[in-house]
């Protein structure tokens, strides 16, 4: 049957990791979906994805967590995560630890966490190649991403990979390197494999085609991290270069997640489509899988009353129900971000000002978002 002529009750525009996610989770429920994805293949925007605790348990609802813990390494605990910080001045390496906070994380290879959705859903649910023609809510379309600092500032994150058959040298943490505007995070996936990641301040060439070109990514990170200890410049001239991923960062401000609509109708969006947010406090993938349980859980609560004739109007009552309960969650979790991105502004004394205060003054404990439980399907 052609798709085009087949009714479904739910349809998910996106094949991305919170239309698999919410898919998934529905089947969990016992409710049929289909998943739109405009690629050829599944797709995955980078290389790696940090998966912090809430991530975790949210993807235990989901069934697929056992399988995804055999892929990767943990980072251990010694009295509460930790992770190394090292600033890099005029050559020379300023160590010290610093708490990550609590709970399981792991660094994911992204492609493992696509096929792992998928792969437990029916083959006729996904469909790829397929383009959504109409969509009634959109609100990245109505409300744009803002660059981060309005402009003044633009950074990009490269994402790479490096796989060493005989194994890395780089151990089991979660370090930090930091020079002026520069930041390189790095951290093991298994025994041979590490995922790191840099931001620096964009260029003009950044915003040509260059930034496809894996050649030019790679001498422009060289460039920036100069005056880095030699094992990270190492790490980046053995980088496989299909790896290489170069992006804006961009995202959702705060105060658009409280007044913006997520819902037309019986359409609701998840994932970037609402929270879309700078990654430094990796929670992008995680707050989306909680999207997944939250929504499906809302949606099977109302599933017997809606057969029951409870009709277009309970559907749209359940999913401003969902709307309700993720909001101010993301709200927090973006916010946290912006303040942080407003601390990391070296073009602002003001700016920076403001993001350290409001990280003070609003995120005593910064690591509190890992804590969050999104309840059971």
């Amino acid at each position: 049957m052609n798709i085009s002529e087949q009714e479904q009750d739910i349809v998910i525009v996106g094949g991305g990791i919170s239309g698999l996610a919410t898919a998934l989770a529905l089947r969990r429920k016992g409710i049929k979906s289909m998943v739109l994805e405009r690629s050829e293949t599944l797709r995955a925007a980078g290389v790696g994805i940090i998966m912090q605790p809430n991530g975790w348990r949210a993807l235990d609802q989901l069934g697929v967590a056992p399988k995804l813990r055999q892929t990767c390494t943990e980072i251990p605990s010694r009295w509460g995560k930790i992770y190394v910080f090292i600033s890099v001045a005029e050559g020379k390496c300023r160590e010290s630890e610093l708490p990550l906070g609590k709970g399981e994380l792991r660094c994911l290879k992204r492609m493992e966490l696509m096929k792992a959705l998928a792969e437990e859903l029916p083959v006729e649910s996904v469909y790829l190649g397929c383009r959504a023609v109409s969509i009634l809510l959109d609100p990245l379309t109505s409300n744009p991403l803002l660059q981060l600092h309005d402009g003044t500032l633009i950074k990009a994150k490269v994402l790479y990979h490096n796989f060493n058959p005989s194994g890395h040298s780089f151990g089991d943490k979660f370090r930090f390197y930091s020079s002026n505007d520069v930041t390189l995070g790095q951290l093991p996936v298994t025994d041979n494999l590490v995922y790191w990641f840099l931001t620096r301040v964009l260029t003009s060439q950044d915003l040509s085609d260059a930034k496809k070109d894996p050649a030019y990514i790679t001498k422009a990170s060289l460039e920036a991290i100069k005056g880095f200890p030699e094992e990270i410049v190492e790490l980046v001239k053995n980088t496989e270069p299909n790896a290489l991923y170069l992006t804006e960062l961009r995202y959702r401000a705060p105060w658009d997640l409280v007044r913006t609509k997520f819902r037309k109708g019986t359409v609701v969006v998840a994932g970037d489509a609402m929270h879309a947010m700078c990654p430094f406090i990796s929670q992008g993938g995680g707050a989306s899988l909680e999207d997944a349980v939250v929504l499906a859980r809302c949606l099977s609560e109302k599933l017997k009353q809606v057969a029951e004739g409870g009709g277009k109007r309970l559907v749209e009552e359940t999913l401003d129900e969902y709307v309700r309960e993720r909001r101010m969650r993301v709200f927090w979790l973006s916010l946290q971000t912006y303040f942080i991105g407003l601390a990391q502004d070296n073009t602002s004394k003001v700016k920076k000002a403001l993001g350290i205060a409001g990280l003070i003054l609003v995120f005593g404990d910064q690591r509190s978002h890992t804590d969050y439980d999104c309840g059971r399907l």
